[in-house]
């Protein structure tokens, strides 16, 4: 990682990323397929798993039953995974009305979770999820940072210069 100095801004890691994101180097490209194998074989394990369980109430011979709750997993792993998109993309601070709820609401993001990994596995192909919040953070503070810096290089730089003339 390079670095400006030893006060600049540190930034922020990210899970599974540490801080391979600022530079991009190997290791992050290296953990970038790693996480997106890992998301992708989660997601398929998931819905293997409502499969089966699916199939379990299908056998039991509750006919209308499995109708109900094949719509409710597909609409609990709809809300689930734009939700988690939107985190990923937006931040937790965007969320707002039914997204918000995370007590209420648990029930529907339990059983969404599939949704939610394949949000993870869809983000992960463009960035390290979470990356672009964190990257506009981090270039924020280092621009302030510069910014006040060379502010303060000035204002020493023309003191300096006052002390030599007398």
């Amino acid at each position: 990682m390079t670095t400006i100095a030893d006060d600049a801004p540190a930034p922020e890691p990210i899970r599974f990323f540490g801080t391979t994101w600022v530079d991009r180097g190997t290791a992050y490209w290296r953990r970038r397929v790693l996480v997106s194998l890992g998301a992708l074989a989660a997601t398929a394990a998931g819905a293997l798993l409502l499969r089966l369980g699916v199939s379990g109430v299908r056998i039991s011979g509750a006919a209308p039953l499995t109708v109900l709750l094949t719509l409710a997993i597909g609409v609990c792993t709809a809300l689930a995974g734009l939700r988690t998109w939107k985190i990923l993309t937006e931040g937790r601070a965007s969320l707002t009305g039914w997204m918000a709820e995370d007590r209420s609401l648990a029930g529907v993001w339990l059983v969404g979770f599939t949704g939610t990994l394949a949000a993870y596995f869809l983000r992960s192909l463009a960035e390290a999820p979470g990356e672009g919040l964190k990257r506009a953070v981090h270039d924020e503070e280092t621009a302030t940072w510069l910014r006040r810096r060379t502010a303060r290089a000035e204002r020493d730089a023309r003191k300096a210069a006052r002390r030599r003339r007398r």
